[in-house]
């Protein structure tokens, strides 16, 4: 169950370090999110999103190694995934490349989910 615990945190994190490209600048940032980012103040800022959720992801891949801290991880992935989703609920109107966005984050939030369960209902 631990496996299957670890396995699933890294995928959920591996998701969350993916648009550390985004980093690199305004090509990488298009190809990520189809935006138009002309004003230099949001691109600084998407540029800096970028790092945060790389560090997000890279301690939500480490955590899947230190049970200890799974629960903060659980926690952090969680308001992650679930700001975005609020957000695009609520916002709506998004492009294809947030709706591709939309689709990935599912696929976290049932890998987090399972991964919560099983740590709830291992054995100790």
């Amino acid at each position: 169950m631990e496996r299957a615990i670890t396995a699933l945190l890294i995928i959920v994190g591996i998701i969350h370090i993916l648009p550390i490209t985004g980093f690199l600048g305004l090509n990488q940032l298009n190809q990520l999110y189809d935006l138009d980012l002309a004003d230099k103040n949001l691109e600084i800022l998407m540029r800096h999103r970028a790092i945060l959720f790389g560090l997000l992801g890279a301690f939500i891949c480490y955590a899947g190694f230190v049970p200890a801290l799974q629960p903060l991880a659980f926690i952090g992935a969680f308001f992650s995934i679930g700001s975005f989703f609020y957000l695009t609920l609520s916002v709506g109107a998004y492009n294809n490349a947030l709706q591709r966005v939309v689709y990935i984050d599912i696929v976290a939030a049932v890998c987090l989910a399972i991964a919560i369960i099983l740590f709830f209902i291992r054995p100790t």
